[in-house]
């Protein structure tokens, strides 16, 4: 389904959808062609159009246009991957919807055929700080004034030669994609460069996609768990709605109680991975809830300095990105709490004390059974908490001490989307050990998982078992 976008109602998950392919079409952009308008009549100095940047703001001189973009397009690292890139677009044209740059709104539906063309400008890795992704959207700026390629779309597995060939074709322009349609192009006017680069885009799009893809994970969680309930007959006392407190712990539990059902509890009270869940799942998912709110507030807004609004430029500091790299800090460290829940359920179903099974869900005394998996689970386990470092305990002071303060939302942007693999693969070892202990106690369970409880490899099972967690969440 296509997303429309209209500067106000984008969510992480139409970031997520858009990023991955569904295209996108044009709301209203009569707020961008009031800035415009605004913009063209402005007189006055004008940071950016009518004096330099940083340092050099209260030098006057004629908006450098592309040498101020050519300047800021210095990223370094690997090029990001083309969902990324392609998120990236689909931010800043929404946030040049929302008004406020007062760029020529001639250049947003070329904008939309580059994302809808699958097109992605080569952005790398590092360069930003949390004051606006100026590396990002510069080199963006480029590919649209035909100076720098865009990269096609990737078709097949992406190798590590066909990689060296792209980055090479990507310093000079390239034809389009289509035989007959041109390469997406648009003359940025000088004045409209800094406008342009003057958002945190990039890290944004980073922190829709960590969000959407961590809130699936998080649902899938409860799924998890519910098996673990099932399999070691945990008491439901803990679920009822008279102890909860607060709309997320209470969501929690109730959710686990319907897909539990009923059991018939061994243990006036069990470990705290089944006792404490809803308190400490309920904190993840408002820590979730907060990061999307926060995350969806700041792209359906205008970032720009200056901001064109109400007949004049406002001067301001709203392209930075505290509130959501402390969002994001808070929703890694949530993370881990969640994943530590796990491991401690794991471990449980490796205990004979708790499903009257063999040690380790062995075939037969002696046997390893599903020994590994605590090892793989706390392997990715300390990998979630090396990720959940808070990054705005950092600072910076750059140019000339104009820029005194970083929030590094970026870096925390990027660590919430690399926390999407290590806590998958730890659900991945609960839903594995879970499933196989259901099914040597008798219980039906409908789960395509290896029920072979013969020692062998389980790196099949955990892959089949990290493909299976999407579709746990509920919709």
């Amino acid at each position: 389904m296509v997303v429309l976008l209209d500067g106000a109602h984008l969510t992480c998950e139409q970031v997520d959808r858009a990023a991955h392919g569904s295209g996108v079409a044009l709301g209203s952009t009569a707020r961008a062609r009031a800035a415009w308008r605004t913009a063209t009549l402005l007189e006055g100095p004008v940071y950016g159009r009518t004096t330099g940047v940083g340092a050099n703001k209260d030098v006057e001189t004629e908006a450098a246009g592309l040498d101020l973009l050519r300047s800021h397009a210095g990223g370094a690292g690997p090029r990001i991957e083309e969902f990324r890139a392609r998120a990236t677009l689909v931010v800043r044209l929404n946030q040049l919807l929302a008004g406020g740059s007062g760029v020529d709104p001639a250049l947003l539906p070329v904008l939309a055929a580059a994302v809808n063309r699958g097109l992605t400008p080569p952005i790398r890795t590092y360069g930003a700080i949390g004051t606006g992704d100026l590396t990002a959207l510069a080199t963006t700026a480029l590919c649209l004034v035909g100076e720098l390629a865009w990269r096609p779309p990737a078709e097949g597995v992406r190798t590590e030669k066909n990689a060296q060939t792209e980055d090479a074709q990507a310093e000079s322009p390239a034809p389009g994609t289509r035989a007959g349609e041109p390469v997406p192009r648009f003359a940025l006017a000088a004045g409209d460069a800094l406008p342009f680069i003057s958002s945190g885009a990039a890290t944004l799009a980073d922190a829709a996609l960590a969000c959407h893809r961590l809130g699936v994970l998080l649902s899938a969680a409860t799924a998890v768990a519910a098996r673990s309930f099932l399999a070691v007959e945990a008491s439901l006392e803990p679920l009822s709605p008279v102890v909860q407190r607060g709309p997320e712990q209470t969501s929690v539990a109730a959710g686990l109680r319907d897909l539990v059902g009923v059991t018939s509890p061994r243990r006036v009270q069990d470990p705290y991975g089944y006792r404490a869940f809803p308190q400490v799942h309920g904190a993840a998912l408002d820590a979730l809830r907060h990061a999307e709110r926060t995350v969806a507030e700041e792209m359906n807004a205008a970032p720009e300095n200056p901001l064109i609004a109400d007949g004049r430029a406002w001067h301001n500091g709203n392209f930075h990105s505290a509130r959501v790299a402390l969002a994001l800090d808070a929703l890694r460290a949530a993370l881990v709490q969640t994943a530590t829940m796990s491991a401690a359920r794991l471990a449980t179903l490796n205990d004979p004390a708790h499903t009257g099974l063999l040690p380790f869900l062995a075939e037969h005394p002696g046997g390893s059974g599903v020994m590994i998996l605590e090892y793989v689970a706390h392997s990715a386990l300390a990998e979630l908490r090396h990720l959940a470092a808070p990054v705005t305990l950092g600072g910076a002071v750059l140019s000339l001490g104009t820029e005194d303060h970083a929030s590094f939302t970026p870096q925390a942007a990027r660590s919430a989307l690399a926390a999407i693999e290590p806590l998958e693969i730890v659900l991945a070892c609960e839903l594995v050990a879970s499933v196989r202990t259901l099914r040597l106690r008798g219980v039906p369970c409908d789960l395509p998982l290896d029920p072979a409880p013969a020692d062998r490899p389980l790196d099949a099972d955990l892959d089949v078992a990290r493909g299976l967690l999407p579709g746990l969440a509920p919709r």
